[in-house]
C-alpha cells in the first residue's frame, strides 16, 4: 500500500489518522509541525501527505508550498486535513497545491475512500 506521512499537532489527532490508515494496510509516518514533515519529505519519499493547517513552527499551508517547489513533491497527492471549513482557507490551500480538503472531525470511511481516490 502507500507511505502516508500524517502531519498534526496533536498527538490524538495523529494517532486517530494512523489507526485508520494502518488498518487499510498503509505505512504511516507522522510530524508534530510542518517543519519536522519538511525534514522527513528530504530524507524519504511519501506517496501522500495528509497535514492540518494550524500548527507551531510551520503552519500546512506553509508546508504544501514548501513541498510543492521540491521536484519529489510537485506531484504527490496532499490532503489537508483541518478544522477549517472557511472559503477563504480552502482556497488558499488550493492555491498553495493542497489536493483536497477534510474537514475535522473525520470519517474513518470519507478519509479511506479520499485517500484511495487520491491515490489512483
Amino acid at each position: 500500500m502507500a507511505n502516508i506521512l500524517a502531519v498534526d499537532d496533536s498527538a490524538s489527532m495523529r494517532q486517530m489518522v494512523a489507526f485508520t490508515l494502518k488498518g487499510a494496510g498503509h505505512a504511516v509516518t507522522d510530524a508534530v509541525d510542518g517543519k519536522q514533515a519538511l525534514d522527513l519529505a528530504g530524507t524519504q519519499t511519501f506517496d501522500l501527505v495528509l497535514t492540518d493547517v494550524n500548527m507551531p513552527v510551520m503552519d500546512g499551508i506553509t508546508l504544501t508550498k514548501e513541498l510543492r517547489a521540491l521536484t519529489d513533491y510537485r506531484f504527490t497527492p496532499i490532503l489537508i486535513l483541518t478544522t477549517e471549513a472557511g472559503m477563504e482557507k480552502k482556497q488558499q490551500g488550493r492555491a498553495a497545491g493542497a489536493t483536497g480538503w477534510l474537514v475535522k472531525p473525520f470519517n474513518p470511511e470519507q478519509l479511506l475512500a479520499t485517500v484511495r481516490k487520491v491515490l489512483g
